[in-house]
């Protein structure tokens, strides 16, 4: 059977860009189960209520929603255990690090295989307000309608 090529996403986080500013991002191995990985073959997982923490100088993965591989028998892993994470000790100290001096949070932005290996993209975050959301949604909308307006006037359409 051939290996695989490239990287195929399984899972993305896509409320936390809209909820967080995300200001350094890391690529992380996990430490998976058999019938976890075939789950996320089979392009099932939740990234919503994952975080990460730092407990004895090791990387954990909580509250990722794996859901039990269907074929899978009494060796079927829990849904949403908590996962070790695979991350270099510099990395994991510059983490904590930010965490505690900044009040940053460690989430989950996507899940994905490189090459058959299962990886996951985790971001350190800080929480938007309110404010923040309106304004990125504003600036979001005002970058749509310019391009828009180049694409007409691209065509030789009139405003």
């Amino acid at each position: 059977m051939p290996k695989e090529q490239g990287r195929k996403i399984v899972a993305q986080n896509k409320k936390a860009r809209h909820d967080y500013h995300i200001e350094d991002t890391f690529e992380a191995g996990m430490v998976l189960q058999g019938t976890e990985v075939k789950s996320l073959r089979m392009g099932r997982a939740s990234l919503v209520d994952g975080f990460v923490d730092i407990d004895n100088r090791e990387a954990w993965l909580h509250g990722v929603h794996i859901p039990e591989y269907t074929q899978g028998t009494w060796t079927n892993h829990a849904a949403r255990r908590k996962r070790k994470l695979l991350l270099n000790r510099v990395e994991i100290d510059k983490i904590e690090r930010r965490v505690n001096e900044k009040g940053l949070t460690v989430i989950p932005l996507s899940l994905y295989f490189v090459d058959g290996r299962a990886k996951i993209e985790i971001g350190l975050a800080k929480g938007k307000k309110t404010w923040d959301k309106r304004h990125s949604l504003a600036e979001r909308q005002a970058t749509r309608e310019v391009e828009q307006a180049v694409g007409r006037r691209l065509k030789g359409m009139q405003d």
